[in-house]
């Protein structure tokens, strides 16, 4: 076997099959059942496209009626999965709460089927674990952040849309229209990639029959990493490194001479730029004038223009939303659960479709270790002598 066989990180190897969503190379756009990312984005509300996501087709106006008060009841934090969270160190990374949390749900949901062969349950079974989880975890993310800053418990609202009460759990009042168009639009931008590193990680789990809910505390694992999800908080902290646009230049210099990782820029998938960043750097653009904060576009545009002149790689979707998010209000540790809540749907779409025509995920793998070698005086069960490498080399 030589290195031309071997595909590390699985790159440019076609897995399975997905109706879910794809990367047009004509048009460089995300397509999610078909329909481009951006136009779902200025055009749905989340609900609508988690509906999409799960189901094939957008709702009608009754499909998302239903929808919507099903989630509705569902929104509140449940004690036991508070208790979970308020038992985290709160110097833990908040990713921890959301992965301890999305496990008390599975082990209460599932408590009492008895064997792990009833645990991976039926489509409709799991499709309404997906609507309960999607529903649950802004109860978590919002929780966390306030729980971290001191703050008490906001009840969920029932008059408003998810993004609207996800902004209100997190805060405490109700914001700009602006800024909940911003919020929803990012959630549809995260809400799905195809077989993204957290994704194929559910994928592996569902395919040996486990359960929905381990499957998504795997795909958590995955997210947690800052190659993958991490990459918005980076962002952050790079531009709270620099400070301002005055300072770009020599911090840049500095970084590349080196060799430092700057996140929010390059993808695997895209090469001529990320489809989804001109939408959530248009909502980007509204939050900056709506709190009038020009040094966060200057900032932005900056380092944007200076690292594409000198690498030619373009930002990712993590490079706008993190500033986005942290116009908002939200502390960087939280968006990387921000991107969880978002994620939720495509994960669980997958989990899902998985379920449906499933496969056990199992490659190989080329061996590079030392060849047999055996332990000096071993007599096996059929009373086989042997002796080590080392001896039989001297004795030969």
């Amino acid at each position: 076997m030589t290195d031309q066989d071997i595909h590390k990180g699985l790159a440019g190897v076609i897995a399975d099959v997905t109706a879910i969503s794809k990367v047009d190379p004509e048009t460089n756009s995300l397509l999610y059942r078909g329909y481009p990312v951006h136009e779902l984005a200025a055009t749905q509300p989340a609900e609508a496209v988690a509906y999409l996501l799960w189901n094939g087709e957008l709702p009608t106006a009754d499909q998302l009626d239903a929808l919507r008060a099903d989630e509705r009841s569902h929104r509140a934090l449940a004690d036991d999965v508070r208790a979970v969270i308020d038992l985290t160190p709160l110097d833990a990374h908040p990713m921890d709460e959301v992965r301890s949390a999305i496990s008390v749900l599975g082990a209460r949901d599932l408590a009492g089927t008895g064997s792990v062969l009833d645990a991976g349950g039926t489509p409709e079974e799991n499709l309404a674990r997906s609507i309960h989880l999607f529903a649950a975890l802004p109860a978590i993310v919002a929780y966390g952040q306030r729980r971290r800053r001191g703050q008490d418990l906001i009840p969920p609202r029932d008059d408003l849309d998810y993004a609207a009460n996800f902004l209100w759990m997190t805060f405490g009042e109700e914001v700009d229209p602006v800024v909940v168009d911003a919020f929803n639009r990012s959630m549809i931008l995260y809400a799905e990639h195809s077989f993204n590193a957290s994704t194929f990680t559910a994928r592996v789990i569902t395919s040996t029959l486990s359960d929905l809910y381990s499957a998504v505390v795997g795909a958590i694992g995955a997210l947690k990493g800052p190659l993958h999800g991490g990459a918005n908080e980076a962002v952050l902290h790079i531009f709270d490194e620099i400070g301002d646009a005055d300072n770009v230049v020599p911090w840049l210099e500095d970084a590349l001479a080196h060799k430092r990782k700057i996140m929010g820029f390059g993808h695997r998938v895209y090469k001529r730029g990320d489809s989804r960043v001109p939408t959530m750097k248009a909502a980007l653009d509204s939050l900056v004038e709506h709190y009038d904060r020009p040094d966060v576009e200057a900032l932005y545009a900056t380092l944007e223009r200076e690292f594409v002149e000198r690498k030619g790689i373009y930002p990712n979707l993590d490079y706008p939303s993190g500033p986005a998010y942290s116009l908002m209000g939200f502390d960087t540790l939280t968006f990387t659960p921000l991107f969880v809540a978002a994620r939720i749907v495509g994960w669980t779409a997958h989990i899902m479709e998985q379920g449906a025509s499933n496969a056990l995920i199992r490659p190989l793998s080329a061996y590079g270790g030392p060849d047999e070698r055996h332990i000096a005086g071993f007599v096996d069960e059929a009373g086989t002598a042997t002796i080590s490498l080392r001896a039989a080399e001297a004795e030969g």
